[in-house]
């Protein structure tokens, strides 16, 4: 069967999603600790959400990268992560969307959340034709997600060491029996989240 071009995935239960971040230890540690994000983590900056694991994974390079050492599981409650999507605004002009470039610029300057699509990544992280949702969260969608959202954070750095280390040793089957299971995410009121899953050009 194939995958939309556009497409949520996750890992969610019927009450939280799970998304992905990646940070220093510095503000990994303190937020784990704390069960939710604290000093210093900046509520000034647009924070990220990412539903996908291997996405993650190819954006923070298996936590080796700079300021991305630590892989944070965050599960968030879904009723906050679909108030931000009911909000959100394509993070680029898409004339299948907006009525015109002018339309879409005002949309941006206004909506406290930017949704983008990117390549899926596949376990060696290649792209994959068919985009991975992120979020990324501004002003009010931050302190929502600071203060109401977050239900628990968790620090997996351990099994993104594993798992990077089996695929490494060519072990693939080890490796993807790790990984989290994401299944399609349903959408409520999709007439009125069309942006979202709108096929966008290659």
């Amino acid at each position: 069967m194939s995958v939309p071009l556009r497409q949520i995935r996750a890992r969610y239960s019927a009450d939280t999603i799970t998304v992905y971040q990646a940070y220093s230890p510095q503000i990994a540690e303190p937020a784990v600790a704390a069960g939710r994000f604290v000093a210093p983590f900046k509520r000034e900056r647009m924070t990220w959400i990412k539903p996908s694991f291997l996405w993650m994974m190819y954006r923070c390079g298996w936590a080796t990268k700079e300021g991305q050492e630590r892989v944070l599981a965050v599960d968030l409650r879904r009723e906050g992560f679909e108030w931000a999507l009911e909000r959100a605004c394509l993070s680029h002009y898409d004339p299948e969307v907006h009525a015109d470039r002018t339309a879409w610029s005002r949309q941006l300057k206004t909506s406290p959340v930017r949704v983008q699509w990117d390549p899926e990544r596949s376990l060696r992280l290649a792209a994959l034709p068919y985009r991975s949702l992120q979020v990324g969260l501004s002003g009010p969608a931050v302190a929502g997600y600071v203060d109401d959202w977050v239900v628990a954070i968790r620090d997996v750095t351990a099994d993104v060491r594993q798992i990077r280390d089996l695929v490494r040793a060519g072990d693939d089957r080890a490796a993807v029996a790790r990984l989290p299971v994401e299944q399609v995410y349903p959408l409520p009121r999709a007439d009125r989240r069309r942006h979202l899953c709108h096929p966008l050009a290659q």
